[in-house]
This record gives C-alpha cells, sequence and structure tokens, in this order.
C-alpha cells in the first residue's frame, strides 16, 4: 500500500512541477521574440514591395543615368528585403529553441512518474501468485493492489497518451527548426547574390558618372573644408544648410546653365512621389529602434535623432532623393552622411562602415549609399528642416 501512495504522490508532484515550469518559463520574453519576428516579415514584405515599385520606374526611366540608379535602389531594397528574412529566420530558430526546450522539460516531468511507476510494477509482478497461498497476508494485499491498479490504470492510460502527444509536438518543432534553417540558408544565399549585383550596377554607374566628373574633386574639398572647420556635427549641419541657401539663390539668377553632372553624377529626376520629404520618408536601414528623439541615450546625451540596431554590414539606403552634401568621417561619429533634400529637408546617417556615394551626387529614395559596420552595429539618423530636429516616427508612423 505504501508503494501505490508513493506513486500516486509522484503523480501529484509531476502535475505540480509542469505547472510551476509553465509559471517560471511562459514570460514576456516569448512574446517580445514574436513581436520581432513579426516586425521582421512586414519590413521585408514592404521591402519587397519598394522594389517592385522601383524596377517600375526603372522600366520607365527616359535616360541610361534614370534607369541606373532606379534599377540600384530596386536592388538595394531587394537586399534589405533578404536582411529582413534573415532576421525573421534567426528570430524563428530561437523562437523554435525556446519551445523545444520547454518541450524537453515538460517530456522529463512527465516521464518520471512513469518511468518510476513501471519500475515498480516490475517489481510487484516479480512475486509469484503462488507465493499468496504460503502467507495469508500476500492474498489480500493482492486483491488489494489489483483493486488499486484497476483504478490508476485510466489514469496511467491518459498521461502515455499526454506522453504521446508531446513526442509528437517535439517531431513537429524538429520539422520548424529544419525549415527555418533552410529558410536562412536561402536568404544568406540570395543575400550575396544580390550584393554581388549591386556591386556590379555601381560598377557601372561610376562608368556613367565619369563623363560629368570634372567638378567632383572641388566640390569633395569644398566638404571636407567645411567639416574640419566645424567644431560639431551641428555646425556642420548648419554650414552646410547656409551653403545649400546660397547654391540655390545662385542657380536662380538669369545665367548660363549648369551642366548636367555637375558635382559628380548626371542629375537624377525626382519622382513626384518623393519630392513630398514629409510624406515619403522612411528609414534608412532595416532594424530595431532602441533610441528615440529627446530620449537619453546611455552616454548621457539627449538623441537628436532615431538609432537603430541592425545586422553587421547591413545595406543603407537614402530616405528620401536629394544631394550628398557631405560623404565621409566625421571625428567621433564613423563615416557620415548628410542629404539635402528639397524644401529645406536635411537627412544625416551617422556611424556608417562604408559609403558608396560622393559629394554632389544626386540620389533617388532607397539608392544604396552604404553600409553599417560590425564593431558597433547601430546606426543613426536625424531629419531636420531648416535647422530645426523633426520627429522621424512621426513621419513614417
Amino acid at each position: 500500500m505504501r508503494k501505490v501512495l508513493v506513486l500516486i504522490g509522484c503523480f501529484a508532484f509531476a502535475t505540480t512541477g509542469a505547472a510551476l515550469l509553465s509559471a517560471q518559463t511562459s514570460g514576456p520574453s516569448l512574446a517580445e521574440q514574436q513581436r520581432s519576428l513579426l516586425s521582421a516579415r512586414e519590413q521585408s514584405e514592404r521591402a519587397r514591395q519598394r522594389s517592385v515599385a522601383l524596377l517600375r520606374q526603372a522600366e520607365a526611366a527616359s535616360n541610361d543615368a534614370d534607369r541606373i540608379a532606379s534599377q540600384a535602389a530596386a536592388l538595394a531594397a531587394r537586399i534589405q528585403a533578404a536582411e529582413a528574412d534573415i532576421k525573421a529566420a534567426r528570430t524563428r530558430i530561437a523562437i523554435v529553441d525556446r519551445l523545444q526546450q520547454r518541450q524537453r522539460e515538460r517530456l522529463a516531468e512527465k516521464q518520471g512518474p512513469m518511468i518510476r511507476l513501471t519500475a515498480a510494477l516490475q517489481i510487484m509482478t516479480r512475486k509469484p501468485t503462488a507465493l499468496a497461498l504460503v502467507e495469508p497476508r500476500s492474498l489480500d494485499e493482492l486483491i488489494y493492489m489489483r483493486s488499486i491498479l484497476s483504478a490508476v490504470m485510466p489514469e496511467i492510460e491518459r498521461r502515455t497518451a499526454s506522453l504521446r502527444d508531446e513526442v509528437h509536438q517535439g517531431e513537429q518543432l524538429r520539422q520548424q527548426a529544419a525549415r527555418a534553417i533552410a529558410s536562412l540558408d536561402e536568404s544568406q544565399r540570395r543575400l550575396t547574390e544580390q550584393r554581388r549585383q549591386l556591386a556590379g550596377l555601381e560598377a557601372s554607374e561610376r562608368i556613367e558618372a565619369a563623363k560629368f566628373s570634372s567638378d567632383a574633386g572641388f566640390e569633395q574639398e569644398q566638404a571636407l573644408a567645411l567639416g574640419e572647420e566645424a567644431r560639431d556635427i551641428l555646425d556642420l549641419m548648419d554650414q552646410i544648410r547656409e551653403s545649400g541657401a546660397v547654391r540655390e539663390s545662385l542657380a536662380a539668377l538669369d545665367g548660363p546653365v549648369p551642366r548636367p553632372g555637375q558635382g559628380g553624377r548626371a542629375e537624377v529626376s525626382l519622382s513626384p512621389q518623393t519630392e513630398d520629404v514629409a510624406n515619403a520618408y522612411r528609414l534608412p536601414v532595416v532594424g530595431e529602434i532602441v533610441t528615440g528623439l529627446g530620449e537619453i541615450s546611455d552616454s548621457g546625451y539627449r538623441s537628436r535623432g532615431i538609432t537603430l540596431a541592425v545586422d553587421a554590414g547591413a545595406q543603407i539606403v537614402a530616405p528620401a532623393a536629394g544631394r550628398i552634401a557631405y560623404a565621409g568621417r566625421y571625428r567621433g561619429y564613423g563615416n557620415i552622411l548628410i542629404i539635402e533634400h528639397e524644401g529645406g529637408w536635411t537627412s544625416l546617417i551617422t556611424n556608417m562602415a562604408t559609403s558608396s556615394v560622393a559629394v554632389g551626387d544626386r540620389v533617388v529614395q532607397g539608392a544604396p549609399v552604404g553600409q553599417s559596420g560590425s564593431d558597433d552595429p547601430t546606426v543613426t539618423v536625424e531629419l531636420r528642416r531648416h535647422g530645426r530636429p523633426i520627429d522621424i516616427a512621426a513621419l513614417i508612423g
């Protein structure tokens, strides 16, 4: 009888242990992973839609410069879609790993009592029935044990059915993990191929731009001189804004029409969708926002833009159409990019590892402009209008 009580106690302990395990492991972390997975899938879908729209623009382009620029932007969008797919696959693998760990723990909790019960039953069956004729109490114990077992057997059957369900769930999780790994491999292969294609397009674009590159060196020197004179990045942006105002006023005067490629590359016409920066602005890189406008960062300063956590080597694109006003290293900000847009809007992108554009280049929205680094995989973007910081989050929803 003591054995039966011990077995029943084991069942109760297993039930309580499973409940406690569920309470400990079901927290917000899994919910955060699921939100991250959903966000990555949404980013991937948006990037694919942008790529399709840019390919249409490339097909409708009236000259080679516009066509190559739109094709490069479309490829950059596909690269960002592949990056989002990789992030989604990695998050999915992490979620499946987490669920597999929980499932293994639940299975261990349920297997323990069943193993002990099976061992106890084996011990009981080793006692010969004939022994009950020799020991008067043995017959009473045998009858009592069989009555107890007849009551316990339905519970045993229920528990074994539950174990079979757990094993089936484990097989499903293994299949999901295999699919997630295959998706990750395919996304990484696609990303490598698209980056290779983009490098070829950028080489073609540089060849096309070489026809109009006579003033590129002079304008680059002017931008570098502004950087040397500026004490802070805000000073640099103010000086560039003032230079832009002077350039616009000079362009409005009567006189000879500037050469098409003045500043380094052939002029790229701005599409109607990108002329209104406030309505068309978007983030330049795939990532998760870690600091917003006005928030206090870990280093103690108030953010003037949005900082995104990104993967190493993430593709960075122009958040809106415009002209490259500064491209190069700047003090503690790594490689930076300042883009002048229409209507007094200016974008600043900092902490870039590499830049693929030059001062004076005209870029369409989504044009590839560089990549993030690996040592500090974050990118910060600021948007200003007439020198005043604008909340990007309000523009992009």
